[in-house]
């Protein structure tokens, strides 16, 4: 019997996955939306041109939305018709009936941004991260604040790129020295692990979310490193927080993962909150967030070593946490706004005493004071040109029965800063 070639392979991306992004080919450089099953692409606009999805989502409509550039269109329909696209993917892969004309060779793509992003925050919601950055920045007691509420800040939309586009090392004010104010390049270059939340069903402008609902905004979960210029960072922090050290790039893995592949890994967060939540961020039931495996490696001069592990479970308020309070104040959110995390660390400490679970160099080299020693020995402070770091993610173990999610990868590679 004849092995069904889109589940055949060691390929990250199963049946049990099937993420969304958009792609474009030499061969057709027009970028359209695609889901992603072993080794190929789907290219949706072509499947849905064969009137494949005419029942689920109507006559031509479906062709409409999967030739668009991104997947903005396909978000804000009901998660219901999206459940239902997926499934018939699923059911169509399975039963070898995806026609070959519509499959891609993931290695032949070049991935674009998945969605078109109208608003960009960043949050800071992770107990170990802060506990450890909280003393580098000055602060003795993390803000009574911090345990009310999830802390955020407005991002940059501008800089946020799909992964393995090249982050060029940026030029900003920080304390030389001496400790008079220097403009120059950045010496203190940092990655930050973390995780990306898409917007689908818009929160209109003036109304609120009500956490019950929150499953019913959120299309899927991306990789992102929200990379971070310390020096630029700690100079710009008072009196209105970070700029140019945290707005030239954020970089995010292209596959969206989506709640329906997330669905069986559902668990609840390590930490107890303590004050309980107020209403608005209280979640019905356990089992409030992920467990996704997150691990980061960093690539320098063609030698691979891991960094840190993480998991998403970790963060103090979690990712619907954040959504609901987000929208708590009116202010809206459109389909295709982006959520960062914020950094996500644990506590785990290996044998030797080294932390292992840090999820940014500002953590592991105690603000840039002494080297981090890395697991194969390498010893480093902040990023160097050249430097390429990867950030992973999964749910489950590959290869077993149960189901197995992969994000995919989100890469990038430092640049040298360009010449005042």
């Amino acid at each position: 019997m004849a092995t069904n070639p889109l589940l055949s392979g060691d390929s990250r991306f199963t049946i049990d996955n099937i993420p969304f992004g958009v792609i474009s080919t030499k061969q057709d450089p027009t970028p359209r939306c695609a889901a992603a099953i072993g080794d190929f692409a789907i290219d949706l606009a072509k499947f849905a041109g064969d009137s494949r999805l005419d029942s689920i989502i109507g006559q031509n409509a479906a062709t409409d939305i999967f030739s668009k550039p991104c997947l903005n269109s396909f978000a804000a329909l009901e998660r219901e018709t999206r459940r239902a696209v997926r499934a018939a993917l699923q059911l169509d892969i399975q039963d070898e009936l995806i026609p070959p004309h519509c499959l891609v060779k993931l290695a032949d793509v070049t991935m674009h941004l998945p969605f078109s992003i109208g608003g960009y925050s960043d949050f800071y919601c992770s107990l170990e991260h802060v506990q450890n950055c909280s003393p580098l920045a000055g602060v003795a007691n993390i803000p009574e604040s911090w345990f009310y509420a999830p802390s955020v800040y407005n991002g940059r939309v501008s800089s946020v790129v799909p992964s393995a586009t090249p982050i060029r090392r940026p030029r900003g004010v920080y304390h030389g020295p001496d400790g008079k104010p220097v403009y120059g390049p950045s010496r203190a270059l940092d990655f930050e692990l973390e995780m990306g939340v898409f917007v689908s069903k818009p929160i209109d402008f003036a109304s609120v979310l009500d956490i019950r609902d929150v499953e019913e905004h959120v299309f899927g979960f991306v990789l992102l490193n929200d990379w971070s210029a310390r020096d630029l960072q700690v100079f710009e922090m008072k009196p209105l927080g970070p700029f140019h050290g945290k707005g030239f790039g954020t970089s995010i893995s292209p596959w969206v993962v989506t709640m329906e592949a997330l669905d069986p890994f559902k668990c609840s967060p390590k930490t107890k909150q303590n004050p309980a939540p107020f209403d608005h961020l209280k979640w019905p039931g356990p089992a409030g967030t992920f467990d996704i495996n997150l691990e980061v490696e960093l690539i320098r001069a063609g030698k691979v070593v891991k960094i840190c592990s993480s998991n998403l479970r970790y963060l103090y308020w979690t990712p619907y946490q954040q959504l609901a309070h987000h929208a708590s104040a009116g202010c809206g959110l459109s389909t295709g706004d982006l959520i960062g995390t914020g950094t996500i660390s644990g506590d785990n400490v290996a044998e030797d005493g080294r932390k292992t679970e840090l999820g940014c160099l500002f953590e592991a080299t105690v603000g840039g004071t002494k080297e981090a020693e890395l697991s194969d020995g390498t010893r480093m402070t902040y990023l160097e040109d050249g430097d390429e770091i990867v950030l992973k993610g999964t749910c489950g173990v590959k290869g077993g029965s149960a189901p197995f999610v992969d994000f995919g990868e989100c890469r990038g590679i430092i640049t040298p800063a360009l010449s005042s």
